[in-house]
């Protein structure tokens, strides 16, 4: 990054962007999980968590958005740049074993061309 530019956060916080993936991105359902996905919005991949109080217990938020946001991190260098994701998780994703959720979660990625897992780095 050179003076004069500024960093992209990863995570989405702005509601208007947020609004923006909800109004015009693709859906994805699995399981465990929604997406939404939009292209554009930034240079770099930015994803946000979105989870309503219908999902259960503030204890059982925070704790999917732990997961998810570690997943995200862990992703993050894999992640093609350009593709903001919106991340829905379903109360079933706290029953699954970390490790479940996140070959899941990789999978999901490669599947939608969000993420290179299995390319070599150069």
């Amino acid at each position: 990054m050179t003076a004069g530019q500024k960093s992209v956060p990863f995570f989405l916080k702005r509601s208007r962007e947020i609004q923006h993936i909800k109004k015009s991105g693709r859906r994805v359902s699995t399981g465990l999980f929604n997406l939404q996905i939009c292209s554009g919005l930034s240079q770099d991949a930015m994803m946000g968590i979105v989870i309503g109080r219908r999902f259960g217990t503030a204890v059982r938020r925070n704790r999917a958005k732990r997961l998810f946001r570690e997943l995200g991190r862990a992703a993050r260098s894999v992640l093609v740049p350009g593709q903001a994701f919106l991340v829905f998780p379903k109360r079933e994703c706290l029953n699954l074993p970390f490790v479940e959720l996140q070959n899941i979660w990789r999978a999901t990625l490669e599947r939608q061309r969000l993420a290179r897992f299995g390319e070599p780095s150069r």
